[in-house]
């Protein structure tokens, strides 16, 4: 895709300043085992989220579905055709959310980038220091002019209705 330059290298493990130990790094089917249980029981508030845009996290979504979706996810990775990470704890035992950076679908921006944490940090130290992380780490990491922060920026209806690129 031509939305990254063609010598861009993704970065593969990233500290959360102020994370207490919590990093990110990009996905992948083996990830399964963490991020099922991570995704179903958040799943009510994922879908109030993502599931107009992109009908996700289904209620009958099973194990399987979802780790085919994470083999997804880290095929796109690889192609650099858009990119997944997980918000895991300093040991790798435990994910605690995701931040998705895509190529735009609608006008008006060069990347679209979101994020979630699991039901039990919303609204704590990990979400605040996700928060101000994400776009700083975006800014000076990634080769971005005008990145869109969907559901910080603008909400997800916001987003839905803008023209499609």
């Amino acid at each position: 895709m031509t939305w990254l330059p063609p010598d861009f290298v993704h970065p593969l493990r990233v500290p959360v300043p102020e994370g207490d130990g919590h990093h990110l790094r990009p996905i992948s089917g083996a990830d399964a085992p963490l991020d099922y249980p991570a995704v179903m029981g958040s799943r009510e508030r994922l879908w109030a989220m993502f599931g107009k845009a992109w009908g996700w996290p289904s209620a009958t979504m099973s194990y399987e579905a979802n780790q085919a979706d994470l083999e997804r996810h880290a095929a796109e990775i690889d192609a650099h055709e858009s990119f997944n990470y997980t918000v895991e704890n300093a040991e790798g035992t435990a994910l605690r959310g995701c931040v998705y950076i895509d190529p735009p679908e609608k006008a008006g921006a060069d990347a679209e980038i979101s994020w979630w944490v699991v039901d039990g940090e919303v609204g704590g130290p990990l979400e605040r220091a996700l928060d101000l992380f994400v776009p700083r780490w975006i800014a000076e990491d990634w080769p971005f002019s005008r990145p869109r922060f969907v559901g910080r920026d603008l909400t997800w209806d916001e987003w839905l209705a803008l023209p499609d690129r």
